[in-house]
């Protein structure tokens, strides 16, 4: 599996902006999928992942309520609408693919795509 990750820029705070992660290789639909994030000088941290049937979400507590994980298997893709974004939101987010449950581990994941940077302005 293959991601491109799409759609980071720069937006003042209180703003939104859609990610976007499309999927090229088969099975896509089997996978659970993640996204991450990595400020500056900062690690890799957790934001959101869904389960392969879009059934099942989790979220970071800080994202929780602006934030918004789905997935489209029919299109290959998963996405994460951001909402209320806020300057701490600024980093490059990642998004992966598991083969098995969503989780909230980078470790677990088995693909990752390039990233994409966020900035959010005060």
């Amino acid at each position: 599996v293959q991601l491109q990750a799409s759609g980071g820029g720069l937006v003042q705070a209180g703003g939104s902006l859609r990610l976007s992660c499309a999927a090229s290789g088969r099975a896509f639909s089997r996978y659970a999928m993640g996204w991450f994030r990595q400020a500056p000088g900062k690690g890799r941290d957790f934001v959101a992942a869904i389960s392969w049937s879009g059934r099942t979400t989790y979220y970071t507590d800080s994202v929780k309520g602006r934030f918004t994980i789905s997935r489209d298997n029919a299109k290959n893709a998963v996405y994460l609408q951001m909402n209320s974004l806020k300057p701490e939101d600024t980093a490059v987010y990642y998004c992966a693919a598991n083969w098995g449950n969503p989780d909230t581990d980078d470790y677990v994941y088995d693909y990752w795509g390039q990233g994409t940077l966020v900035t959010v302005s005060s």
